[in-house]
């Protein structure tokens, strides 16, 4: 039996929800008692640490419900959901988070930490959602490294919507999860310490996206599950795009490929 790593309460405020809509675009509706639309349980149960307990990315230290590896860059790799009820806006809710598999490897491009976590999220007696949570950990890139060559991105959808983030968008997401990974807001430190070429676009974020378009095609969903393989950043556009195979992906805008999923 995998130990429960962490237990966190919340009434999921439909006040944050709207907030949610808005970032995404989408006029504010949802009010209490109100079903949430799926991966909306991503800006609830914070788990805020004090300055201290940050690490340098921002990120609470390693250590506690993630275990230590020795490697200082984190990224969310992908994931997978069940939906097994509808959650709802308003109502006491809680997150049980289990380590289903934390072990240390070394990949082409040196050591490398895999972790995943299960988050259980419940209303009352009810397990309205599985949520399975892949994260990498990894050293920090040689400046001379080469970086490494995404896939191509399908080009077989048979709906595309064009998506573009900035600034803004960025800093509004990491405030309605609670997520302080500086690649999303603090520039300087997103180029010369973790070397990308600009602001990462949220891989959650990209996600809702996707989500959202697969729920709407589909009419509702019962699975979910991601992976994410190239960075977007806050100066590019990019296209969501859905087959009717239950396929959806991210296309930057040079048609690499930066998230794919598949949806029932």
């Amino acid at each position: 039996m995998t130990e429960l790593a962490q237990e966190i309460s919340d009434v999921m405020d439909p006040a944050r929800a709207r907030a949610l809509q808005v970032t995404l675009g989408k006029d504010p509706t949802i009010e209490a008692g109100d079903p949430l639309p799926p991966f909306y349980h991503q800006i609830y149960f914070w788990d805020p640490h004090l300055p201290q307990d940050l690490g340098r990315d921002g990120h609470p230290k390693v250590g506690g419900v993630i275990p230590d590896m020795g490697l200082p860059r984190r990224m969310w790799a992908g994931g997978r959901m069940e939906f097994h009820a509808a959650l709802h806006a308003g109502n006491p809710s809680k997150r049980l988070t289990y380590i289903e598999k934390s072990e240390r490897k070394t990949g082409r491009t040196g050591p490398l930490g895999f972790v995943t976590l299960r988050h259980e999220v419940w209303q009352g007696e009810t397990l309205c959602l599985t949520d399975w949570q892949d994260l990498v950990y990894r050293e920090d890139p040689a400046p001379d490294a080469p970086k490494p060559t995404p896939p191509e991105a399908a080009t077989d959808e048979a709906v595309c919507e064009r998506v573009g983030f900035d600034s803004t968008v960025l800093f509004r997401y990491s405030a309605l999860t609670f997520n302080g990974h500086r690649i999303h807001y603090d520039i300087d430190y997103a180029k010369e310490i973790e070397g990308y070429q600009g602001l990462v676009v949220h891989g959650p974020l990209l996600a809702q996206h996707m989500i959202s378009l697969a729920d709407r095609e589909l009419g509702g969903l019962k699975h979910f599950a991601f992976r994410a393989t190239a960075p977007l950043m806050h100066f590019e556009e990019a296209e969501v795009c859905w087959h009717p195979e239950g396929r959806v992906w991210v296309r930057g805008p040079d048609g690499r490929q930066c998230l794919t999923a598949t949806a029932e």
